[in-house]
């Protein structure tokens, strides 16, 4: 039976988290893996960070910082414990074997093929516990002419289509400012363990899952590739939706203080209430049918863009923000990061929670969305110090205090 201080994971006053009992050894670094074993571990799960001696994760030393840990480190690996472990070493492979003989779930986000030369690959891990649900992160997955290129974000998005599709608008595209390859590898990770244990809970074996955050974007990328999914198919695959910049009742404006806003007015009805709104009827088309509505409007582009940009610069960005939220027109201003965790709804919503930290103080995290129906914690445990559970999870494992101490004199752990 296991240490009951490991699974301790229900909301008081709630039914038992989903994954309340389930073990994660989490071998991965930076963001899909940790963010995905982030996640687990939100929904219940006991997961157990290993980590480098000495070094560990290199987001523990990514900048802005707290007083002294990393943000991004703190933001993305809540609700973990951590243990050093050189598995270049066989004492180090002889710890790993004791803690994965019983894990339930194991994440690891090496290079291809660094798993096996560690001794923590599937088929090393499954021959001795047949339960296991293994599931590696990488940038282009296990196999494939790409296995072997470094999954940087910026790369695979390059690569699905995604910043192509608007080169005609831009050319080159903007570097992204979010990490969609990173987010679709760990959203596709946590569902395909959930699913996996599931489907272990029926047939009682364990299974590997190669996640490739290059296969996962691409897999969401159906609106931008639905043109060359038509040609494929043998049709022109035009006109193509125009949601990339050519329409101009969705795109992007400046307004009256010179900030940016966002609009979003595909709809009949909600280009109706506008117009309306700013006393320009004449631009509605009886004609007008719910084809048109990602199209680039044809000869009334220049129309449009010229009634939205001329409404938009004569008001100012807390002005559009009020008509938005009092007329629920979609012309929304574009947030900066803090005056987006300061909007009334990000409160009302409790999308951000505090967590007391021994180190940093009261420390802000965000809030898991399916906290609310009961599914996920709503508070998250601070971040870990690097090892500060080593010892804990080797007594655990059987070790005494003298085999412990000399695994630290050799730097084991």
């Amino acid at each position: 039976m296991r240490d009951s201080n490991m699974t301790k994971t229900a909301l008081p006053n709630s039914n038992p988290l989903p994954l309340e009992g389930v073990r994660v050894i989490d071998f991965s670094r930076l963001l899909p893996g940790p963010w995905a074993t982030q996640m687990l571990g939100e929904f219940g799960a006991d997961v157990i960070k290993v980590e480098q001696p000495g070094i560990g994760d290199p987001s523990r030393h990514a900048y802005p910082r707290f007083r002294k840990h990393s943000i991004y480190f703190n933001v993305v690996n809540g609700n973990k414990r951590s243990i050093t472990l050189d598995l270049t070493e066989d004492a180090g492979r002889e710890v790993a074997r004791r803690l994965l003989r019983d894990a339930d779930v194991v994440v690891e986000g090496y290079r291809p093929g660094v798993a096996k030369k560690l001794g923590v690959d599937y088929a090393s891990i499954s021959d001795y516990n047949p339960r296991v649900v293994y599931c590696s992160i990488s940038g282009f997955g296990q196999s494939g002419p790409l296995s072997h290129i470094a999954g940087h974000d910026l790369v695979i998005q390059g690569m699905t289509g995604l910043m192509g599709c608007s080169l005609d608008e831009v050319n080159p595209p903007p570097v992204p400012s979010f990490q969609a390859g990173d987010y679709a590898g760990a959203l596709m990770a946590v569902i395909g363990v959930q699913a996996a244990l599931s489907q272990r809970a029926r047939t009682g074996k364990g299974c590997e899952i190669d996640i490739g955050m290059f296969e996962s974007l691409f897999n969401l990328c159906k609106v931008a590739l639905i043109p060359a999914l038509g040609r494929l198919a043998g049709y022109s695959g035009e006109p193509h939706a125009e949601v990339y910049g050519g329409n101009p009742r969705y795109s992007t404006y400046v307004t009256k203080d010179g900030k940016p806003v966002a609009v979003s007015l595909l709809e009949a009805k909600s280009w109706q209430q506008f117009c309306n709104g700013i006393g320009r009827p004449d631009l509605v088309s009886k004609n007008e049918t719910p084809a048109d509505r990602q199209t680039a409007h044809g000869e009334r582009r220049a129309l449009y863009r010229d009634a939205i940009a001329n409404y938009c610069a004569s008001h100012t960005w807390a002005e559009l923000m009020q008509h938005m939220e009092k007329t629920g027109v979609a012309v929304c201003p574009i947030c900066t990061p803090d005056e987006a965790v300061a909007l009334p709804h990000v409160a009302a919503r409790g999308m951000i929670g505090y967590v007391e930290h021994p180190v940093e103080g009261r420390v802000p995290h965000l809030v898991n969305p399916l906290a609310r129906a009961g599914l996920a914690r709503a508070a998250h445990r601070p971040a870990p110090d690097l090892g500060e559970h080593t010892g804990d999870i080797l007594l655990a494992l059987g070790y005494t205090q003298e085999q412990i101490a000399e695994l630290r004199h050799r730097k084991i752990v």
